[in-house]
């Protein structure tokens, strides 16, 4: 996806995947510090970790609480800091790290623009309390959520991410647990539907997918998880995240190039590579 956009785009960077266990998380992010690179993306269990290690954060990334893109920026001779995409990099008498969160706004864009849904106003039912789901269930409140019901494993880590939503966003209402009625969305923000032998993520005891306008999974590998496969089926529509990765990956590479992201050329080399399929 961003190879794609970089060669679309004419720049000649080059954006590479390294594994980097949680302990090393700091000194691998120094590295990238000293070896002037233009930017970082970070991913599960990073994102976290990250947020008190940049030397700047911006609103997005002290909103939501996570850093998921690393912009680096020079110190000019005149005492101002710019990207290191704008400068040459031995203008630069000094480099800092900014951490940037690009998840938010991605969940926002593709569940309008791929899922058809509107958060405001909408009865969401969220399935995870972790890193992306709380990222999520901030998101869809702040973006005027009449209702979040939240189910997760670790009642503490629900009831935690309920106490933050109701002091930042009161004008939404959060309820732990199922609801009792029926649901605009249902939002899959855990790692369960990866594998062929994972169960859905879902109580269907507790509660009937036919209740469900709209299913969204942020898994977008397979295109279609057990849980959307039996949401289809139930007659809801559904949507996988790759609309998310998509759009996130977009946001990244304008905050690192200043440039704007050429979105068909990203979709199209995502759904090339992750399904074999090449849409034109």
């Amino acid at each position: 996806m961003q190879n794609a956009a970089l060669a679309e785009l004419g720049l000649n960077w080059r954006y590479l995947a390294f594994e980097v266990p949680p302990n090393l998380l700091r000194q691998a992010l120094t590295g990238a510090q000293a070896m002037r690179f233009i930017g970082i993306n970070l991913t599960v269990p990073h994102k976290l970790l990250a947020l008190e290690m940049m030397d700047i954060n911006d609103e997005s990334a002290i909103a939501w609480g996570a850093v998921n893109t690393v912009r680096f920026e020079g110190k000019t001779a005149d005492g101002d800091w710019r990207p290191l995409s704008e400068i040459s990099t031995s203008d630069a008498t000094q480099v800092r790290m900014q951490g940037f969160n690009t998840d938010a706004g991605a969940i926002a864009m593709s569940l309008r623009e791929d899922a058809k849904v509107e958060p405001c106003g909408a009865k969401i039912l969220l399935l995870g309390a972790g890193g992306a789901g709380r990222v999520a269930a901030l998101k869809m409140a702040s973006e005027g959520a009449q209702t979040l019901f939240l189910v997760n494993r670790s009642i503490d880590k629900a009831t935690a991410l309920a106490d933050e939503i109701r002091q930042r966003f009161p004008k939404t209402t959060v309820t732990l647990g199922y609801p009792q009625d029926s649901v605009d969305l249902i939002i899959n923000a855990t790692s369960l539907g990866l594998y062929d032998q994972d169960p859905i993520p879902f109580d269907e005891s507790q509660y009937a997918l036919r209740r469900a306008g709209t299913v969204y999974d942020m898994i977008y590998r397979p295109a279609e998880t057990r849980l959307l496969e039996r949401a289809r089926r139930a007659g809801c529509r559904t949507c996988n995240g790759l609309g998310m990765l998509l759009y996130q990956g977009a946001k990244a590479l304008e905050i690192w190039s200043g440039q704007k992201a050429p979105l068909h050329v990203m979709r199209n080399a995502l759904i090339e590579h992750i399904y074999g399929n090449y849409a034109a």
